[in-house]
């Protein structure tokens, strides 16, 4: 086994883990959370469980762009950003570097704290407005994966 195809599993499985995630994190957790009859506990709720996966799906985030970029230097395959049929390397450098942000940088510095402030004044509000930004980034994740599943095979649009 070659360190390419070693990259390509890590980068799998790491993708499978972050994204895999936010789809339980947005189909059945916010969803769940969301029927509480208790508004303000909520946020509690939310955190007991999601905390936990936050600094897992941080590490997958690491190992996806590493190995990205592993695989893109060892291939020298810098060429398919220049051609609009591999627009779904575009897609996984943009939506890598969307979650690289929210959980290695404006979560810890930022989110966290806006998150606990906005949710003790407005909790619906905030709970609305997670719930949205997740199905949009979990759509987005569905969009890239089944393109870069599809162009990885030779489907090139």
């Amino acid at each position: 086994m070659d360190d390419v195809t070693i990259a390509r599993v890590i980068h799998v499985l790491a993708v499978l883990h972050w994204i895999g995630g936010l789809w339980l994190v947005t189909f059945v957790l916010l969803p769940a959370v969301g029927r509480m009859a208790e508004p303000t506990r909520r946020l509690e709720v939310f955190e007991a469980i999601e905390g936990r996966f936050s600094v897992q799906a941080r590490v997958s985030v690491v190992l996806a762009g590493l190995s990205g970029f592993w695989m893109t230097w060892r291939m020298d395959a810098w060429w398919r950003f220049a051609e609009p049929g591999y627009w779904w390397m575009h897609a996984m450098v943009v939506l890598w570097a969307i979650f690289a942000v929210i959980l290695l940088i404006a979560e810890p510095l930022v989110l966290h704290a806006w998150f606990h402030r906005a949710a003790a004044s407005r909790p619906e509000a905030v709970y609305r407005l997670v719930l949205r930004a997740h199905r949009v980034l979990s759509a987005v994740a569905a969009v890239t994966v089944a393109g870069a599943v599809a162009g990885a095979h030779g489907m090139l649009f």
